[in-house]
């Protein structure tokens, strides 16, 4: 025998308030280079009241398991979900990080962090090309004008990124929290 009516009726309102909060999530994780059906999958995860199998979460959301685990992979690395483990249980089960705060600081590192040595690297070795070319053409002032402004540029260029490096840092120390503190879960 299925539910009362009137508990279906609030199953059906609570499932259609998650739905649109799953929906949302979804399309926001663009913001960290997440599809749609693996913003999807991480709302799923928040909503879970347990750790979820590849298997569950497929059934769930109606896909096959390589595209859940694809997912779930793309979390993983992001730090979004954590694997766990479940005593008497052979699959594997995950569950979504719920700090946030430490999601979108371990993303900010993993995704910066990456992009400011890479640009850095660029700059250094551009740098020492710009120096090579300078004792090449240090008879032609016209080179020279060109050479010392982009040398300049590329000083500028990597003063910022070593600023970038350092904010960085503070979110992985946490010092960032002291500059702009965490705000308590609010009551209802």
């Amino acid at each position: 025998m299925g539910l009362d009516p009137g508990k279906e009726a609030q199953h059906a309102a609570l499932d259609k308030i998650r739905k649109r909060v799953i929906e949302t999530i979804g399309r926001n994780m663009d913001l960290y280079g997440i599809s749609l059906s693996t913003g999807h999958l991480y709302g799923l995860l928040f909503f879970a009241d347990k750790p979820m199998t590849l298997d569950e979460m497929g059934a769930e959301m109606k896909m096959s398991k390589t595209s859940m685990s694809t997912g779930v992979r793309t979390l993983l690395d992001l730090k979004m979900v954590n694997k766990v483990w479940e005593k008497g249980s052979r699959k594997d089960l995950y569950e979504v990080e719920y700090d946030w705060y430490q999601t979108f600081t371990d993303f900010f590192d993993i995704k910066w962090r990456k992009s400011v040595e890479s640009n850095m690297m660029v700059l250094r070795k551009a740098t020492d090309e710009i120096n090579k070319m300078e004792k090449e053409y240090a008879e032609d002032p016209e080179m020279m004008e060109m050479l010392r402004k982009d040398k300049a540029k590329l000083q500028d260029a990597f003063a910022y990124y070593e600023w970038l490096d350092r904010l960085i840092d503070t979110f992985e120390n946490g010092d960032i929290y002291k500059l702009v503190p965490k705000v308590p879960p609010r009551e209802n």
